[in-house]
């Protein structure tokens, strides 16, 4: 599954899905704009890539905000010249707390990151994209498509079962330009979005539930890994999923089933 000649963008690209994307990405010869908010950790998978002998540019920008995601696009152009493939996987889990206590303002930072963020990443790839086909594949989640027990998850929860919505709209509408749209769904995974997660009185949402030991059949119970995913997203990005467009893959191990 090669991506010679192709070019990339990657938002979240500093850490977990999004850099073991990128560099997977520039291994098979994609040249790749990485994104994020952390202008270090952008720096330091920039140079992973380089020492690899791969190529890739880095754009430090909140996808949240029109202006900076549109200057990152606008800087992949710059640097690469064209726009094949983009992976609008940055998002954060936010804060986890009972409906009535969620504030409007945590709602909204969740939402702003998580579904505005990945529609402006789709809206300003899309002009270049028309140019000559291409690939759109989004980061969703097992939460809020297959499982909805994880109390305090509702923000969090709505974005990523919107994200579905969102890519079989636009993968009917881009058909004919010849885009694919795809969404993967990772269930546990070893990253670092935890670290955006800010639980509040999750235990007053939660209703009494057993589930088997290891709630992860396929592993015994291990998360997945970041490459895992990263290896779907090479997949959903490459010609070798020319005719799928507009489905949603589960990527969690058999978790959701158990949990759904």
């Amino acid at each position: 599954m090669h991506l010679q000649e192709k070019t990339a963008i990657i938002t979240g690209a500093g850490s977990g899905i999004g850099k073991a994307a990128a560099i997977l990405f520039a291994k098979e010869g994609a040249k790749v704009c990485l994104v994020s908010r952390t202008e270090k950790e952008l720096r330091e998978t920039v140079d992973e890539i380089e020492a690899a002998g791969g190529t890739a540019v880095f754009a430090v920008a909140d996808i949240s905000k029109p202006d900076e995601i549109e200057r990152a696009v606008a800087a992949t152009i710059e640097a690469f010249g064209s726009l094949d493939i983009v992976f609008a996987n940055a998002g954060v889990n936010g804060v986890w707390a009972p409906i009535e206590e969620l504030a409007p303002e945590e709602w909204d930072n969740t939402i702003n990151i998580n579904l505005k963020g990945t529609f402006l990443t789709v809206k300003y790839a899309i002009p270049h994209l028309k140019k000559r086909g291409g690939s759109i594949v989004i980061t969703s989640s097992v939460n809020g498509t297959r499982i909805f027990s994880n109390a305090g998850a509702t923000a969090y929860s709505c974005t990523k079962a919107a994200q579905v919505a969102f890519t079989k709209m636009a993968a009917l509408e881009l058909a004919k330009h010849k885009i694919r749209v795809n969404v993967v769904c990772p269930g546990a995974i070893e990253t670092e979005i935890d670290d955006s997660t800010k639980k509040r009185d999750v235990e007053e949402a939660q209703e009494p539930v057993e589930y088997p030991a290891g709630k992860i059949p396929l592993t015994g119970g291990k998360p997945g890994t970041a490459e895992q995913v990263a290896q779907l997203v090479l997949f959903l990005a490459s010609d070798a999923s020319s005719h799928i467009t507009g489905t949603p893959v589960w990527i969690d191990g058999a978790e959701s089933l158990l949990q759904g």
